[in-house]
């Protein structure tokens, strides 16, 4: 166990733990999900025309946008504009008003609560407050999804716990309470509790929120090694445009409910459109250089 439980980690190298990643072909789960690996030129994530409102407010309007198999997508705009919407609408918590979301090639607005728990497997979240549970301790925070498969005995659920742990930077720190960490060693937890499904897939609600620059950076880090070393796709949804400038392979600006921008950072650096010009010179007054 560490000897300052708020201090905070470096990232080691990322090494394969546990059994396959399941990325080889194949239908996923018993049968109950029509969720199955598709061509890595095709979208593994998309939005088509989607819309979403509460009540008279309308938070995505026609919004269309895809990531493929193995990339990273930034979803940047001011606050209130259906950021974390879109993440929660990919996890079956919200229902989209109009349109398609499709994962893997299958559009799932239609799909049951059973059906939905199967693409849970493949797409899971990491959440901006972490969503551990209190009461019980970061390793068996991990192994929480593991042990709600009922498919592992307990001394290959320990071993892949502790594999991740170390995965994420917080080895040694299986015993201790979410309420022994500092926020930024909760994300870390999270985001190994999010590996310990075996996804395909992760989403991101501000990983940056409320942490220092420094942690900020190593949770870029980590995030990138896990797009190269598992091949994650990932959507990140960040207010940090310099984090954006390091993850992404696309970027998506949502701007008064509607997709004002999708493309790549380079293309979103050098348009000339007013939007993108007040968000980004805006964004380069406020955050210091790297």
């Amino acid at each position: 166990m560490a000897s300052n439980p708020h201090q905070e980690p470096g990232l080691p190298e990322i090494e394969t733990v546990g059994a396959s990643n399941g990325r080889n072909g194949g239908t996923y789960g018993n049968g109950h999900s029509e969720i199955a690996r598709v061509d890595d030129n095709a979208p593994y994530i998309a939005f088509d025309k989607v819309s979403k409102s509460f009540g008279n407010l309308t938070v995505l309007d026609n919004v269309s946008f895809f990531v493929k198999p193995g990339e990273t997508l930034c979803i940047l705009g001011r606050s209130g504009v259906g950021k974390s919407v879109s993440l929660q609408q990919i996890m079956g918590f919200l229902r989209p008003d109009s349109g398609k979301i499709l994962v893997a090639g299958q559009n799932i607005c239609g799909y049951s609560e059973e059906q939905m728990q199967q693409v849970r497997r493949k797409v899971t979240m990491v959440f901006q407050n972490g969503a551990l549970f209190d009461s019980l301790s970061v390793g068996e925070n991990v192994a929480f999804p593991l042990r709600e498969r009922r498919e592992l005995a307990e001394d290959q659920i320990q071993q892949i716990v502790n594999g991740l742990l170390d995965m994420v930077g917080v080895s040694g720190m299986t015993e201790l309470l979410p309420s022994d960490l500092s926020t930024g060693m909760k994300r870390s937890v999270a985001i190994a509790r999010a590996l310990s499904a075996q996804p395909d897939a992760i989403l991101y609600d501000e990983p940056t929120t409320m942490v220092d620059p420094l942690i900020g950076r190593l949770l870029g880090d980590l995030i990138q090694k896990l797009k190269h070393q598992l091949r994650l796709t990932s959507i990140v949804v960040t207010h940090d445009m310099r984090f954006a400038e390091r993850l992404a392979d696309r970027v998506l600006f949502l701007h008064q409910a509607k997709a004002h921008f999708f493309g790549t950072m380079d293309e979103m650096k050098a348009s000339d459109d007013e939007i993108l010009r007040q968000f980004l010179d805006l964004d380069a007054l406020v955050l210091p250089k790297a």
